[in-house]
């Protein structure tokens, strides 16, 4: 008499790459990819035979980033973030100015100023913005800037237009 052999348990795996692949499909399907967009800058329209038109000093606010990421604003040294404290009063002061008049901030950096440094001093001349849109909003609208409807928005944006000069980098001593 021969001994029989016990079979021994086994795990059919020839469907596994059957399913690893659609699990595979599913996940590459099922996430999202985050995307960064960059910068939501509206660049100006190109103009021929433009004409160069001097603008008054009290219109200007000069913001110059160096290579040590230290920030001047019409020559005086302030932080990163005072760039908003700075330049909000000088967009209060001139609403009620016709638009040849308001404000004009011009962001000028270095060529060996760290990027951060600058999307930060661009993000606090938003604030700035903002801000001051909100305040007068509250005040003629009774509503923060958010709340407004289009036209009434327009309105704001009318008196206290977003005016943003980004300059050529160049060399900028501290």
């Amino acid at each position: 008499m021969k001994k029989r052999k016990i079979a021994e348990a086994a795990i059919p795996t020839s469907s596994m790459a059957d399913i690893a692949f659609l699990l595979l499909l599913f996940f590459l399907v099922a996430t999202v990819i985050d995307v960064d967009t960059g910068i939501g800058l509206v660049l100006p329209e190109y103009v021929e035979n433009q004409e160069n038109v001097e603008v008054p000093k009290d219109r200007m606010a000069a913001v110059l980033i160096n290579a040590n990421d230290d920030v001047l604003i019409d020559g005086k040294v302030v932080t990163l973030f005072q760039i908003k404290d700075n330049i909000e009063p000088r967009l209060i002061s001139k609403i009620d100015l016709p638009t040849n008049k308001k404000l004009i901030v011009s962001v000028k950096t270095d060529r060996q100023t760290r990027y951060n440094a600058y999307i930060q001093a661009l993000d606090q001349i938003k604030q700035a913005y903002n801000e001051v849109w909100d305040q007068y909003s509250n005040q003629n609208f009774g509503r923060p800037f958010k709340k407004l409807t289009e036209e009434q928005q327009g309105i704001v944006k009318e008196k206290i237009p977003y005016i943003i000069s980004i300059a050529e980098p160049e060399s900028v001593k501290k």
